[in-house]
């Protein structure tokens, strides 16, 4: 039963990628922002890459791409707070849905039939400072953030996410898709990576002080770091303290593979 459902999933997965779009149109803005602000991306449809650029411009690039939906329903926001605050970037498909540093809201009435056969995907390019903090999110979509030393929060559901910072701490999730990152700190709370089909990919700097928790169910771990073990030992499910210990780093897959990689 569940190898049906993931064969399903995969099938309608692969058969969204082979689509061409018709046409594609557009949008472009541009913004200052202030040291140490965030950038804020929610999308829903659609892939999103963010990279670092020079100086303290914020770029985005955003291209409505279908095959039957009707790209004027699909609108795409961008505002800032005053004196280079945070950038918050959203696109809708829905005339009543808002976005906030929150995440994304529909604000659907349940009996109000808003044109969900409209299969119009955006496609974000964003540049922002180097040392800008980055939350971005989506749906239905790849998810890459690189270049960057600020921190990073990078979701999606249906896609890979891969999201790196020289300096900062890293967040990711996935469901359908695989996750690789690189972070260079920790959260005192820890930090925590997961999916459901794919494999985990943890890149570190050597010197890193950590408990890690780590659990797979079809797949294997393994780590460039020497780890202590607690506990009996189990292949798919490891407790082990990295260096001194400290915040713990969880990661957890159900199809799919972890590596804690030594940079």
């Amino acid at each position: 039963m569940t190898r049906n459902l993931l064969l399903g999933t995969l099938l309608v997965l692969a058969s969204a990628g082979t689509i061409d779009a018709q046409d594609s149109r557009t949008w472009d803005w541009k913004g200052t922002l202030g040291d140490g602000r965030t950038v804020y991306l929610r999308n829903v449809n659609g892939d999103v890459r963010i990279e670092a650029g020079t100086g303290n411009t914020v770029e985005v690039r955003a291209e409505k791409r279908w095959r039957r939906g009707d790209p004027d329903d699909v609108r795409i926001e961008a505002r800032q707070g005053a004196n280079g605050g945070d950038v918050i970037i959203c696109a809708f498909w829905n005339e009543r849905a808002t976005c906030d540093e929150n995440g994304y809201h529909s604000n659907n009435d349940r009996d109000r039939n808003w044109n969900n056969r409209n299969d119009v995907s955006v496609h974000f390019v964003v540049t922002v400072p180097v040392n800008a903090r980055v939350d971005a999110s989506t749906v239905n979509g790849e998810m890459v953030v690189t270049g960057t030393s600020g921190d990073v929060d990078a979701r999606t559901v249906n896609g890979d996410v891969e999201a790196r910072s020289s300096k900062g701490r890293v967040e990711a999730t996935t469901v359908n898709g695989s996750i690789t990152v690189r972070t260079s700190a920790m959260n005192a709370s820890g930090l925590e990576y997961s999916t459901v089909n794919g494999s985990i990919t943890i890149e570190m700097d050597e010197g890193v002080d950590a408990q890690v928790n780590l659990s797979t169910v079809n797949g294997r771990i393994s780590s460039d770091f020497p780890l202590t073990l607690e506990g009996s030992i189990n292949p798919r499910r490891i407790r082990a303290q990295l260096g001194r210990g400290g915040p713990t780093l969880r990661a957890s897959t159900v199809n799919g593979s972890i590596r804690l990689r030594k940079l």
